[in-house]
């Protein structure tokens, strides 16, 4: 990559490029000009002293004519006409040269080397054209030429001035060589960085999916342990529970329970907090028994099951703008009655994001599309957003960020393992203070 070029952002084509290396040769060119032209002093002081002081003036002009095109660089006319400017002020050392030579010694002139450096390293520093590099080497031979012809006295060798022409052409062919090749290896060096660049592309879109992946790998294992673990646990705590609540009922008809009300009270509310539990146990059957393939997965609508976990949570989504976008065809394989409790969970997770968030225009998008033989479904609200602390621990079971006795924190791991047991699998993102959107696919019958 040329150093006028970013390293971090590649221009948008070839032509982009080549005027990013022109500007930045072009200025590197200006000054390197800058400093020969006012070095060349020494030569004057050395074979023309008498012109000393006249060819320093000329020097200082043309010094600063190139200074005024380098400035006009770091404007925004300047960049838009970069091309323009740079043959305006490679021409003027040129044109001081033939001067040089007209008020000096004609074909016999050591200014005749300046020409001939310039043509050369013109051609080796700028980005030129094979029909610029012409040009530019046509124009040296024709300032040249009228510089020996119209000097007093005109040409006195025309030998000398064929063989300088010959030195001219021969620096000319070098600029003419240069110019093409330069330009193909410019070619080839930016196909080169644009198929890095894509390459790198590539390569970042990959990791961002491996790392995706493997967070979804370690969700998955995760919550397979704890699942593992929970049926272990639901197995022993179902048994006194049922026991529990079989002793209750046995209580609640002995003659005792019915003449005593605080006894009779007190037998109700502890059957109350036993049938709780049963239904915390069956939940988290639901989560624990994580197992693919059921017989009572059976073809259904999922545009009718979302429809209906809409009506379910109606109460809810008051005031809540709700968009559906469905394919022409939501025909999918699975229970239906858990999905719709699944969209049930996410709408009112959802609507209770947007209470807090108090925005002006809640809502929640809910899109379904296919992806390789199965239905997603999105569902997207503009509520407060997930913390980062909080994102990777929103299926685990009995962590919730609502208040005491608003939640038990179980409706996001039961839902887990139900998209689970479907083969698919329910993923989160989101932007705190902005959205959050929950993800979960399902299979299309054969």
């Amino acid at each position: 990559m040329s150093p006028g070029l970013s390293t971090n952002q590649l221009p948008a084509s070839y032509e982009e490029a080549l005027h990013q290396h022109l500007v930045f040769y072009s200025k590197v060119t200006c000054v390197l000009a800058m400093i020969l032209i006012v070095s060349g002093v020494g030569l004057d002081a050395a074979f023309y002293p008498e012109n000393l002081l006249q060819f320093g003036l000329v020097r200082l002009l043309v010094v600063a004519l190139i200074g005024a095109a380098l400035w006009s660089y770091s404007r925004a006319w300047g960049l838009g006409h970069v091309r323009a400017l740079t043959y305006f002020w490679i021409a003027l050392p040129q044109l001081m040269i033939a001067w040089m030579i007209y008020s000096t010694d004609g074909e016999a002139s050591i200014y005749f080397v300046g020409l001939t450096l310039a043509v050369s390293g013109i051609s080796i520093f700028l980005p030129l054209t094979v029909r610029e590099a012409l040009g530019f080497s046509a124009f040296t031979m024709l300032v040249y030429v009228l510089a020996c012809v119209l000097r007093a006295g005109g040409v006195q060798h025309w030998p000398t001035l064929a063989g300088q022409l010959i030195f001219i052409v021969f620096y000319s062919l070098i600029a003419v060589t240069v110019s093409v090749y330069g330009d193909r290896l410019r070619r080839q060096t930016y196909a080169l960085q644009t198929e890095v660049q894509a390459q790198k592309d590539e390569l970042l879109e990959q990791n961002r999916a491996l790392a995706e992946i493997k967070g979804q790998l370690l969700q998955r294992e995760k919550m397979a342990a704890i699942g593992t673990l929970s049926a272990g646990l639901l197995h022993e705590l179902n048994n006194p529970v049922n026991y529990s609540l079989m002793a209750i009922n046995m209580a609640q008809t002995l003659p005792a329970a019915r003449s005593d009300e605080m006894l009779k009270e007190s037998l109700t509310d502890a059957k109350e907090g036993m049938e709780r539990i049963q239904n915390i146990v069956t939940d988290l059957k639901t989560f624990a028994y994580q197992k693919p393939g059921d017989n009572s997965q059976r073809p259904f609508l999922l545009e009718q099951a979302i429809r209906s976990a809409l009506r379910l949570a109606g109460h809810e989504l008051k005031g809540v703008a709700v968009t559906v976008e469905v394919p022409q065809d939501t025909h999918v394989l699975g229970d239906e009655p858990a999905i719709i409790g699944v969209l049930i969970n996410l709408f009112s997770n959802a609507a209770h994001a947007l209470q807090k968030a108090k925005r002006e225009a809640p809502r929640i998008d809910v899109k379904v599309e296919t992806v390789a033989q199965r239905l997603c479904v999105t569902v997207r609200d503009n509520g407060q957003g997930i913390q980062p602390e909080n994102i990777g621990r929103v299926f685990e079971p009995f962590f919730t960020t609502r208040d005491v006795g608003a939640g038990l924190g179980l409706g996001l791991s039961v839902s887990y393992g139900i998209v689970q047991r479907h083969g698919g699998l329910l993923a989160v993102e989101s932007e705190p203070g902005a959205w959050t959107e929950f993800t979960f696919d399902l299979p299309r019958p054969a």
